[in-house]
């Protein structure tokens, strides 16, 4: 996310003057709307980006007109073929009308290449069909606060239409209006269609829900430390994974998050104090840099690591029109995996601890599998991988031995964002029949490998679930939809 406003404001930056020149006149009245539409003028020029960028390569405008900038090219090119024409006047005007012809010929040519009438119809056959596809609206029941059947008891008040519990990813993809359904293998989760916004609803505002995406949920939900462990968050900020390990721990226990970025920290912590989470200490650190052998981390047994990635996976509107050849560049995917690949050997350093989640929102095999095949070759005696939830459609790929043992998620195949997730589980030496199994062969022994969930159910998370019957809490006060 940091990554895309960071290329929005570079070409906004790039394409102010144009701006200045084209669609208004700068007043200090309008100045609100101007930026309103310079903010819709950098949205639509870099959904088009690709398209843009193709055609002025064909035309050779860059190299015809010397002191054009790229960025300015795409939006004045912009401008021309797919906004309301050229309106600003002077040097930018006289010089992309002088390529008019060519350019709208070019943009034919494309049209017929990719067999399409039109100009929208450019962007979709552009996309794969992962960014097609549309990813339902998912929410996370803050368990600190309230319970699922509460939260589904306010929302049936509130107007909305409960469809019970889905049996398979198909059921998530044919909701709309207000109805809602119980994700198949997180309890807490909750689904809407896409189109449903929750920001404004009391029940996020006062903290009750949390608006997570599935697979981001993942990581923690496969953790499942019981309550009362002391707990690592490696690269915490932005909070969600943070709160949501809170939550499974009820609260007791410790729960140490560190983060590099100081304002992603602050933002951190107001987020945690709305989910009412208290058993965290946060921490302004670079995780590479905390000393495994301090003894305030002697008792740390679980580790969750979610480090900086390529963000590739993420699928959203702003992510898909931003997204170009820089976020898959063979130097930025060597220098992250690199990252990962440091930080992971750090989170197994940790003298006690026994099972560390690594995860990324990346579909890039270079920060996933690759990753954890290496740092599983290197530490090789003293951990393995779990086999996590062999119910899940999307496995690791096939790059190394144990790659099955890995999630994979995606919207075309688990309706979520591209995300990956791998356990390290300590161990003495010897492996289990459990540990070899494939995922098709461990479905006949499910319930072995997957732990029960948060509110009693079956399908959930690896086998650290503590054995030892919890006492029954009393039932909370049920929410009242306000007035």
């Amino acid at each position: 996310m940091l990554s895309f406003f960071g290329r929005l404001l570079s070409l906004s930056l790039s394409l102010s003057l144009h701006l200045a020149c084209s669609l208004i006149d700068l007043t200090v009245s309008g100045l609100s709307q101007n930026i309103k539409q310079l903010f819709a003028l950098v949205c639509e020029t870099l959904k088009y980006a690709g398209i843009l960028k193709e055609i002025i390569g064909s035309t050779k405008l860059l190299k015809q007109e010397k002191k054009l900038q790229l960025s300015v090219a795409k939006v004045l090119v912009y401008d021309l073929l797919f906004g309301k024409g050229v309106k600003c006047g002077g040097n930018w005007k006289a010089i992309i009308t002088k390529h008019r012809s060519q350019l709208k010929s070019a943009l034919a040519r494309l049209k017929v290449k990719r067999k399409v009438s039109r100009n929208e119809d450019l962007i979709v056959s552009k996309a794969s069909g992962s960014q097609g596809c549309r990813v339902p609206r998912y929410v996370r029941v803050n368990l600190l606060k309230t319970s699922t059947n509460d939260v589904i008891d306010y929302f049936r008040r509130d107007g909305f239409i409960y469809r019970g519990r889905a049996t398979s990813v198909n059921d998530l993809k044919h909701l709309k209006g207000k109805e809602f359904i119980c994700d198949l293998h997180l309890p807490e989760l909750l689904v809407f269609p896409s189109t449903i916004d929750l920001h404004q609803h009391f029940l996020y505002t006062a903290g009750h829900i949390i608006l997570q995406d599935k697979a981001s949920c993942l990581p923690a939900h496969l953790l499942n430390p019981p309550q009362g462990s002391h707990v690592i968050d490696a690269c915490a900020a932005p909070g969600n994974k943070t709160s949501h390990l809170a939550a499974i721990l009820r609260n007791k226990g410790k729960l140490f998050a560190f983060d590099l970025d100081i304002q992603r920290l602050a933002t951190m912590g107001t987020l945690l104090l709305r989910a009412g989470v208290t058993c965290h200490q946060l921490a302004n650190e670079d995780f590479l840099l905390v000393a495994s052998s301090d003894p305030k981390y002697q008792d740390v047994r679980h580790l969750l690591l979610d480090p900086s990635c390529s963000g590739s996976g993420i699928v959203s509107r702003l992510k898909q029109v931003t997204e170009d050849e820089e976020s898959a560049s063979p130097e930025r995917l060597q220098a992250l995996s690199s990252f990962q690949r440091k930080a992971l050997c750090h989170a197994l350093s940790f003298p006690r601890v026994q099972r560390v989640v690594y995860s990324t929102c990346s579909v890039h095999q270079e920060e996933n599998e690759e990753v954890v095949r290496e740092v599983l070759q290197q530490h090789r005696d003293s951990f393995r991988l779990v086999n996590l939830m062999p119910s899940w459609p999307y496995r690791g790929l096939d790059t190394f031995p144990e790659g099955s043992l890995c999630l994979r998620a995606s919207p075309d195949q688990t309706l979520t964002n591209g995300f990956f997730v791998a356990m390290f589980e300590r161990w003495s030496g010897e492996k289990t029949t459990e540990q070899t199994k494939s995922p098709s062969q461990a479905k006949a022994s499910l319930s072995a490998v997957d732990t029960v969930g948060m509110d009693g159910n079956s399908e959930a998370s690896p086998s650290t679930a503590p054995t030892v019957k919890r006492k029954r809490k009393k039932k909370k006060k049920k929410l009242q939809p306000s007035a």
